[in-house]
């Protein structure tokens, strides 16, 4: 029995490479990280899905197991469960929904069934491992209805819930056939949390036009009469390691050796996205092949002036929609340089592949223009790890005003990246901004993310929930 759970599609963990039995490793990302420092500091468990489906050949973690000093709970899923929860309702009708219906949802019932179901086993595993009086804390899209039914289950637990996703407006919102079930599930816990004050507006109204709640000055009163509260709380990163991290010797090393391998242009500009249709990636490479064509690029130049590094983390593989993504970004990356590149030195370095952390920021240090341009996004913790990296305060970030970092991230060179002239404006604007001003741009961009590291956002959000009226 564990005094603070926190409940999430994913465990902290993944399969080794080997597939060895009992071969699990902890995941990386800055979230996890931060997420367990909090549960070794609380003596945690952390309830999850292992990322295997249980009827697949190969090892998975069951009952509760401990990984590098960390209490681990697993729900077990089969293929079926899989496919229906994860991918046709969380990644199929709300993920798309939520990024502003960037692509059709597809609704089906059955599936809804099964994301009813498995969210009520992750409800039950938390109520098995959770002490009397327990704090639970549950995330993300996947778990909407976790805090209800954990609540039906457990009336002596302290839930709170925070979404990392944007939370749609009414219009779009009431698109959603599950729509009074969900705005139900996430009102179980005693606090709701999202990434930007809109969203916060969002949920309150569809609370009050749904539920006919009384919402005053963001706390909702049930049915029940319970008082829920409902805040934002911007996510962030831990400021501290990728601080730590950028100073080493080696990653300066590293990244002087990485513009050397790019064959030493005036500026390199990068991307680093999970290939994903909401990240922006194709309008991104349109506005560069705009901007090479207007200055004149041209094959037979011997070294490249601009050159752009496109990181794309492989993403939901199985699904449609991200296997037609991948085939028109490397279409397009390969038509880009046809027209661009010079032996030896392409105008487009693209890497599907993920990074440890170490490589990524000798990327960061080694990049002049980080180009962060989501249609839709409820943080972005990349804009904020590449100011984090900048420990000399140069370069620039070219940030989309629909990611939640742009709260934050002010002065950064905003952009609107459905707009293809803007964007291509923006590019052009952070390769001939005054080096002065840049330099004092990311002054004010680095102190901005100091004062807001992931531990910070823990302890608020934490700090807020002991303090709702039971």
């Amino acid at each position: 029995m564990h005094d603070f759970v926190i409940v999430a599609n994913r465990l902290p963990v993944e399969r080794c490479d080997s597939g060895a039995a009992g071969a699990w490793r902890p995941s990386p990302g800055g979230l996890v990280r931060a997420l367990l420092g909090v549960l070794r500091e609380r003596d945690g468990v952390w309830v999850g899905w292992s990322g295997v489906a249980c009827d697949v050949a190969g090892p998975s973690p069951s009952g509760i197991f401990t990984l590098d000093g960390v209490d681990l709970a697993a729900v077990d899923l089969d293929a079926a469960q899989v496919a229906a929860y994860y991918e046709q309702v969380s990644n199929g009708a709300i993920w798309p929904l939520y990024h502003d219906a960037i692509r059709p949802s597809v609704y089906d019932a059955e599936s809804w069934a099964t994301y009813r179901a498995v969210n009520a086993a992750f409800a039950e595993r938390a109520a098995l491992v959770a002490a009397p009086g327990a704090t639970v804390w549950v995330h993300d899209y996947h778990l909407q209805l976790v805090p209800a039914i954990l609540r039906a289950l457990r009336h002596d637990l302290r839930i709170g819930f925070f979404l990392h996703i944007p939370f749609p407006p009414q219009e779009l919102f009431m698109r959603l056939p599950w729509r009074e079930e969900v705005i139900e599930g996430m009102l179980g816990a005693d606090l709701v949390g999202f990434q930007r004050g809109v969203a916060v507006d969002n949920f309150c109204g569809l609370a009050n036009r749904l539920l006919d709640l009384r919402v005053d000055d963001h706390t909702a009163r049930t049915a029940d009469g319970r008082s829920v509260s409902v805040g934002s709380f911007p996510i962030s990163i831990d400021v501290g390691e990728i601080d730590a991290i950028s100073a080493r010797p080696e990653t300066a090393s590293a990244a002087l050796a990485i513009r050397a391998r790019l064959g030493h242009p005036d500026v390199v500009l990068l991307g680093v996205d999970r290939l994903d249709y909401t990240k922006g990636i194709e309008e991104r490479l349109h506005a560069f092949r705009t901007l090479l064509r207007e200055e004149g690029c041209r094959s037979g130049v011997v070294r490249p002036s601009r050159v752009m590094v496109q990181i794309a983390v492989p993403s939901r593989e199985s699904v449609g929609d991200y296997q037609s993504q991948r085939e028109r970004v490397e279409q397009l990356v390969g038509a880009i340089n046809g027209e661009f590149a010079t032996l030896g030195h392409p105008a487009i370095h693209y890497l599907h592949q993920s990074l440890p952390l170490e490589e990524l920021i000798a990327l960061y240090r080694a990049a002049d223009v980080m180009l962060v341009t989501p249609l839709r996004d409820g943080m972005n913790l990349v804009a904020k790890e590449f100011v984090a990296s900048r420990r000399d305060s140069d370069g620039v970030l070219v940030l989309s005003e629909f990611a939640g970092a742009v709260d934050e991230l002010v002065d950064a060179i905003v952009v609107n990246p459905h707009d293809p002239d803007a964007l291509v404006t923006a590019l052009r604007t952070a390769l001939t901004i005054d080096r002065t001003e840049a330099h004092e741009r990311m002054l004010r961009l680095r102190a901005a993310v100091a004062a807001n590291d992931v531990n910070r956002w823990a302890s608020r959000f934490l700090g807020q929930l002991q303090v709702v009226p039971a």
